[in-house]
């Protein structure tokens, strides 16, 4: 398997654990130290999973994939729609996967709001 479709395998377990959610997703694939919009949390997001114990989205729907490799690491970015029984979040990802001796982990990212067209 080549580099892009490990890490789309990889995009694709990620949406499937915000819907459920998973937090072992989390726990597993993000680095001890990833920092997300410029803060450490990894604890963060794998709490977040965890309160309620609920389906937290009733859909989400990821666009406009680009993986862009950069020899152990690769740089996401992609769109998302994320419905929650009350609203729509419509929003832009970057995501920074490294290879490591235990296999692929998020180290860095962002989120934004989708600003309109």
């Amino acid at each position: 398997m080549n580099v892009r479709d490990e890490i789309m395998a990889l995009e694709a377990e990620l949406r499937e654990a915000e819907l459920r959610p998973e937090p072992a997703f989390f726990e597993r694939a993000l680095a001890d130290d990833a920092v997300l919009d410029g803060e450490l949390a990894k604890a963060k997001i794998v709490a977040a999973h965890r309160a309620g114990g609920g389906v937290k989205f009733i859909s989400v729907e990821m666009s406009e994939y680009e993986v862009r490799e950069h020899g152990a690491a690769a740089v996401v970015t992609c769109a998302g729609v994320y419905r929650t029984p009350t609203a729509v979040h419509e929003l832009e990802f970057m995501r920074v996967w490294l290879k490591k001796p235990e296999g692929w982990r998020i180290i860095a990212g962002s989120v934004t709001a989708r600003k309109p067209a």
